[in-house]
């Protein structure tokens, strides 16, 4: 699910993450899955926006915040909801524990996030939502599925992209602000 603009209308941003995951996954990991390096380049850039990441809500209104209360909706939910829940889940949980593994304990020391083994609910919620069928405008049940099964060397791969974008020089990090 790579991003279906042309070169020349994609931002400066997504070509930046674009090259940078084509490069690690495929010259450092040795990854040829085009499919799946589109995918979490998509991922790093549509969680550029932290709305994004909070995009989910509760009952209330209120946004989910974390992957408990993600979880709790996943269950009240069916069809292709239930679909995207699990598959924001596998995102969330994906780009905490690639990007920034430091902080994916929760928010504090009363944070149910802090029993959670992310790696485990990322892949189950991947698995999950790659068995309910949706339309072409959705990721693929085989993507998905594959995410799932390739979630650790993934989330390997976004610590090695936020490794490279750390080590980089201070001018090269201006696209990054």
């Amino acid at each position: 699910m790579a991003n279906e603009q042309t070169p020349e209308k994609r931002s400066a941003l997504d070509r930046f993450l674009s090259g940078i995951s084509e490069s690690i996954f495929q010259t450092k990991l040795g990854v040829a899955d085009v499919q799946l390096i589109g995918y979490v380049s998509d991922l790093m850039l549509r969680f550029v926006r932290i709305d994004a990441v909070h995009k989910m809500r509760r009952n209330d209104g209120r946004p989910a915040t974390e992957v408990f209360q993600l979880l709790c909706e996943a269950e009240r939910r069916i069809g292709i909801a239930k679909r995207e829940v699990h598959r924001h889940i596998g995102d969330v949980t994906l780009f905490w524990s690639g990007m920034f593994p430091e902080s994916v304990r929760g928010d504090g020391k009363d944070s149910p996030d802090q029993l959670l083994d992310y790696f485990q609910h990322g892949k189950r919620s991947y698995k999950i939502a790659s068995t309910i069928e949706a339309d072409e405008s959705r990721p693929p049940c085989d993507l998905l599925d594959r995410l799932s099964d390739q979630f650790e060397l993934c989330a390997y791969g976004l610590r090695e992209i936020r490794r490279e974008i750390d080590e980089a020089e201070p001018g090269e990090q201006l696209l990054l602000s």
